[in-house]
């Protein structure tokens, strides 16, 4: 990966972005997208759009969502310790002895979850996971009043890891989901500006909010950028490794390229149309299918406004909604490489619908 890319990909994925909160995050990528753009905007609630090629045909949305899961100060109690609620997909059993970030109007705060020693534990044959109210921060303070002064309820929470290359090409990070994806899309603007060749569709660049609660920063993007199609970049779980059925789960792999959704919300002509550029562009696939839902943003895009072509491509992550998700750079890289060869398939008005 190219220095620069690589260093922003680094501060995308360490500038905390919590679910609703992510107006940091979502600067970093403006920032570095702009260069790139003909044109960039934010809406309401925080989505964010790079434009090139304004007034193309067909206008193609890449969308990937901004928002990491965390937590966020619900209670204090008398000796200062917070309680906390769930932003997104928090696994309680995993947050247990972390050290956090509360993100106060005041600064950063720092703290951690409170854990009881296994020595002080009451014997039980089968002990029950820790639930979301059962964990309390410690913030070095001894009483409400004392905590107040530096934090409010409210107050987002993410886990204090950061970004690390473990081996070779594999990186390990607290929220690669889905900072890759809008790194995939920044990325994809950053060929089609620099790299020779007719772009006849307009591209607009998202990245949209609030992900992890409802897919509710797509419904309004996607509703209000009304583009004729859109290829959604999310991560996928990675089923390489020990304790996880791949009859039940299928066979997804960390260094074997992007995978390709199939079924449901995912546009058949789409879907074919990345098939023969991934071949023509010598991109390697992995492929998985879905039944009801692909658990993205693709499932609220595809049916705004009486129906949005549409597809998703993932990038496999091991450990996802964990402080150690690892995923293969090289695999991130071809994602990009995808996207602009799709974007410079596209004929002018071209519009994709399923041949009955």
């Amino acid at each position: 990966m190219r220095e620069s890319s690589l260093a922003f990909l680094k501060t995308l994925v360490n500038t905390p972005s919590p679910t609703g909160y992510e107006t940091r995050g979502q600067r970093v990528w403006l920032d570095y997208v702009a260069p790139f753009a003909e044109e960039t905007f934010s809406d309401a609630y925080g989505n964010c759009v790079a434009v090139l090629n304004r007034g193309g045909s067909p206008r193609l949305m890449l969308a990937a969502h901004a928002d990491e899961i965390a937590m966020a100060v619900s209670y204090i109690n008398d000796q200062g310790f917070i309680y906390v609620r769930k932003l997104g997909g928090v696994d309680a059993a995993i947050t247990k002895a972390q050290r956090v970030i509360i993100h106060s109007r005041g600064g950063p705060v720092k703290g951690v979850v409170g854990n009881l020693a296994p020595h002080l534990m009451k014997e039980e044959k089968d002990p029950k996971p820790p639930r979301m109210h059962d964990l309390f921060i410690d913030i070095g303070v001894a009483s409400r009043k004392e905590a107040a002064k530096l934090v409010r309820i409210g107050d987002p929470i993410t886990l204090d890891d950061e970004f690390e290359l473990l081996r070779n090409d594999l990186a390990v990070a607290r929220a690669f989901d889905n900072r890759v994806g809008t790194f995939a899309v920044a990325e994809t603007l950053r060929l089609l500006r620099e790299s020779p060749g007719r772009l006849r569709a307009e591209v607009c660049a998202v990245s949209n909010v609030q992900e992890e609660v409802g897919l509710l920063g797509a419904r309004q993007i996607a509703y209000s950028l009304q583009p004729d199609l859109a290829l959604v970049v999310d991560v996928t779980h990675a089923t390489d490794y020990p304790a996880i059925s791949l009859p039940q789960h299928g066979d997804i792999r960390v260094g074997r390229g992007p995978a390709l959704t199939h079924g449901g919300c995912n546009h058949p002509a789409v879907v074919a149309r990345l098939e023969a550029v991934a071949r023509a562009q010598r991109i390697p696939l992995q492929h998985e299918a879905m039944s009801a839902s692909s658990g993205t943003d693709t499932d609220v895009i595809f049916w705004t406004r009486g129906g949005i072509a549409s597809a998703l491509v993932s990038l496999p992550n091991r450990y996802m909604h964990s402080p150690v998700e690892v995923v293969s750079l090289r695999d991130l890289e071809l994602i990009p490489r995808l996207l602009a060869a799709f974007a410079r398939s596209l004929a002018k008005g071209e519009r994709f619908k399923v041949k009955i």
